[in-house]
């Protein structure tokens, strides 16, 4: 059984190429919009330091951490500088530009 999807507001809330930190159902989750118009979400604790990586930067599809530079595959959750990776999230967004994750 697929979990109710849950609403995060609107994408437009979020500034091309930032990222947004949202708890949900005790998850803390990072919701990056991309350049390419994508949406991507991830844990929003960076798995070395517990940085919080919706205030770090992205390149392409890549999250930086704003505390050591631990780089993250936004798509995959996948570190790229050695770290356990992260955990990722399906994302909707509707007709109507409302943004909803899934658990």
């Amino acid at each position: 059984m697929t979990a109710e999807p849950h609403l995060l507001g609107r994408l437009d809330e979020i500034p091309v190429g930032e990222g947004r930190a949202y708890t949900v159902g005790g998850e803390q989750i990072a919701v990056f919009r991309l350049r390419d118009g994508n949406a991507r979400a991830v844990s929003a604790l960076c798995t070395h330091a517990g940085g919080p990586l919706a205030d770090g930067q992205i390149d392409g599809d890549i999250v930086i951490c704003p505390l050591h530079q631990h780089m993250f595959e936004l798509a995959t959750g996948c570190s790229t500088t050695g770290r356990p990776p992260l955990r990722t999230y399906a994302l909707h967004i509707d007709p109507d530009g409302h943004l909803f994750v899934h658990l």
